[in-house]
């Protein structure tokens, strides 16, 4: 077996044990209290009126329950889901087929929303709003217009840079709301769950080890959970605690805050290279050999989340508390300058 298929097959494997540690039942689902309530009136307003649901839209970070959410969605209003990505709906064709295949009441969940091509994207408006595709068959003086009437269905949108999706489409939408961090003791709870799932043995001092290493991420939480398992079945009879979390996280180059040796990497190279800022994202994105949507969705969240980071007019900048954790002085140009 080649390595290729060797990886992929991990990353199924990964995929699987995701799956399994999702909540089956609203009521299982941990955190998010405020949206929790307002999507229970939802459900069961929509299920009194026997309508569909309006079409949702939740953005925030990755890894914060968005997929799960749709999933549950479906479950409690008893109707299909089909999951998509806005990269995958190359044609207005894709979409066609997927819209004219939904039964009454069913959801369309697509992740990553803001990368719809903009044609699909305007065939999804009518859609929407009317329940029905306008369809162009034939070219040039013979082409004519067909508008093809749809099942009522709810469309489930998610995405990480809500910034990116046009006005049109996002009015669309009759209810937004934006996923935030977890506390840490959510996290702790959604830890304890996924353990006894995944059948392990873990007492509540290793469970808030994990939890505050897993920078308010459920996602994070039960990667980091499983590969602590790996280490307590090798080295500590499967047995977690926290000291047998903190030797794991020490292995995977997990610090106190939940940085990862990337993230050190990141900040040691805005202080050395930068002087701790302020610096453009695209110097940065050259600085650190990362795209800027990688430093946009994947470094800065959770970094201006602890006050590790400032966004400002002149680009980014570091804090004197990332310069603490780094154990390096404040910059003179900085004090200098006022700018904290």
């Amino acid at each position: 077996m080649s390595a290729k298929i060797l990886e992929d097959n991990q990353i199924e494997e990964e995929d699987k044990a995701e799956v399994r540690l999702r909540p089956q039942k609203l009521t299982e689902f941990i955190g998010q209290p405020k949206l929790k309530e307002q999507l229970g009136i939802l459900i069961q307003a929509a299920k009194e009126r026997k309508e569909s649901l309006e079409h949702l839209l939740f953005y925030g970070p990755p890894g914060l329950g968005k997929t799960t959410l749709s999933s549950l969605l479906a479950k409690e209003m008893g109707v299909n889901i089909r999951i998509t990505s806005g990269p995958a709906l190359e044609r207005a064709g894709d979409l066609a087929s997927i819209l004219t295949s939904l039964e009454p009441g069913d959801i369309l969940f697509i992740d990553e929303v803001h990368r719809l091509n903009k044609v699909v994207e305007e065939t999804l408006y009518p859609a929407m709003e009317d329940f029905c595709l306008d369809m162009v068959l034939g070219r040039g003086p013979a082409a004519r217009t067909l508008r093809l009437d749809l099942n009522h269905f709810t469309i489930v949108a998610a995405t990480t840079r809500i910034g990116l999706l046009s006005s049109p489409m996002r009015d669309r939408f009759g209810f937004v709301h934006k996923l935030e961090f977890y506390s840490p003791e959510n996290i702790e709870k959604i830890i304890i769950r996924s353990a006894e799932i995944l059948g392990v043995k873990i007492d509540k001092k290793g469970a808030e080890e994990i939890s505050k290493r897993s920078r308010g991420t459920p996602r994070i939480a039960n990667r980091i959970l499983r590969r602590v398992r790996d280490f307590a079945q090798v080295r500590a009879k499967g047995e977690i605690n926290a000291g047998v979390a903190g030797e794991a996280l020490l292995m995977l180059a997990v610090d106190d805050w939940g940085l990862t040796q990337a993230d050190r990497y990141f900040l040691r190279s805005l202080a050395e290279k930068h002087q701790g800022g302020p610096v453009g994202i695209e110097t940065l994105a050259a600085t650190v050999s990362e795209d800027i949507g990688t430093i946009e969705e994947v470094y800065e969240p959770y970094l201006l989340q602890i006050g590790f980071l400032k966004r400002t007019p002149r680009g980014r900048m570091m804090t004197p508390r990332a310069f603490e954790f780094l154990n390096m002085p404040l910059p003179k140009k900085l004090q200098q300058e006022g700018l904290f």
